[in-house]
């Protein structure tokens, strides 16, 4: 049986760096290949292969994909929520254009398998606040949520028309202690760990008691893994999948820190992020995942809050 060639575009990005290296773990480090259009992540040198590569750029991605042998995509590449406000044309275009040179790419050439993730941002304040449930009124209100939803579709309709096996899921907001904030919502919530270890007060753009789903890296990358090696004939949702682990607000997750670090201390400046944060769930109900393919959580808040505490600290 032939070795597995993967293509991870977006790898320095929050979840690209960790889900390469993940990946490099399992298939080996020259079967992995890293690409970017900004400069390689220092987290991923030395650790194999890396292209520089423009998912906008069809021919050169098709290239890429031939060149290198590729059998399975993880296309990551996207600008996120709050970038996204600030530039709604690109963030559309960037996050569509992207899918969709990937799927006809993978139609044409008859990749095994892909990988395209989707998010919360995809639901609207006329959807369910709490347990969210697969299937509900979406009516998404910023770009970046509108592109999910757009691009959940188009995966379906390309495995329904065309056999294409594309998977994904819809993220909460995700914790990592190896990357910063790359422009999301939810990205207050890696911050806050960082002021509390450089002893500073820490000013939240949220209100306090504005609870969302989130998501440690670790069971992310476990869960995005878990996906993939699931048999097909288990992968009923071929738009995404619900994954939830966690609800919290920035007080819940202050108080969390104050029981590791007690002079930490937090104050709230709300801005135009809690009108997006308004219009997402406040828990998501996540049982289609667990029954398909058995995707269980290991991390809560206080087991997160401690480890990152002591990665970022080491």
């Amino acid at each position: 049986m032939p070795k597995e060639r993967i293509l991870v575009i977006g790898a320095s990005g929050q979840i690209g760096v960790e889900l390469t290296l993940a990946l490099r773990k399992i298939y080996g480090d020259q079967q992995v290949v890293a690409s970017d259009l900004r400069e390689m992540n220092p987290l991923l040198e030395g650790t194999g292969p890396y292209v520089a590569l423009d998912v906008m750029n069809k021919e050169m991605l098709h290239g890429q994909i031939i060149r290198q042998n590729i059998t399975q995509v993880y296309h990551l590449a996207a600008i996120l929520s709050a970038t996204g406000e600030k530039n709604p044309s690109l963030a559309w275009n960037l996050n569509m254009q992207g899918i969709l040179n990937v799927l006809e790419i993978a139609k044409e050439e008859k990749l095994k398998k892909i990988y395209w993730p989707s998010s919360i941002a995809m639901f609207g304040p006329t959807s369910p606040k709490k347990n969210c449930p697969q299937q509900t009124i979406i009516e998404p209100t910023t770009v970046y949520g509108i592109s999910k939803y757009a691009g959940e579709f188009w995966c379906q309709y390309y495995h329904q028309k065309f056999g294409v096996d594309v998977r994904s899921l819809r993220y909460p907001g995700l914790i990592s202690y190896k990357s910063a904030p790359g422009g999301g919502t939810t990205d207050y919530a890696i911050d806050i760990y960082h002021k509390a270890l450089q002893h500073k007060p820490f000013t939240c753009f949220l209100e306090k008691d504005t609870f969302l789903p989130m998501m440690y890296m670790p069971d992310a990358i476990r869960a995005t893994l878990e996906l993939m090696e699931a048999p097909a004939a288990d992968i009923r949702i071929r738009t995404s999948y619900n994954i939830a682990a966690m609800s919290f607000s920035p007080a819940t997750i202050a108080a969390s820190i104050q029981k590791y670090m007690p002079d930490f201390t937090i104050d709230y400046r709300p801005d135009f992020r809690q009108a997006i944060a308004n219009s997402w769930p406040q828990s998501i109900d996540d049982s289609c995942a667990r029954v398909d393919w058995g995707w269980k959580e290991q991390y809560d808040l206080d087991m997160m809050t401690r480890d990152m505490l002591e990665k970022l600290k080491a």
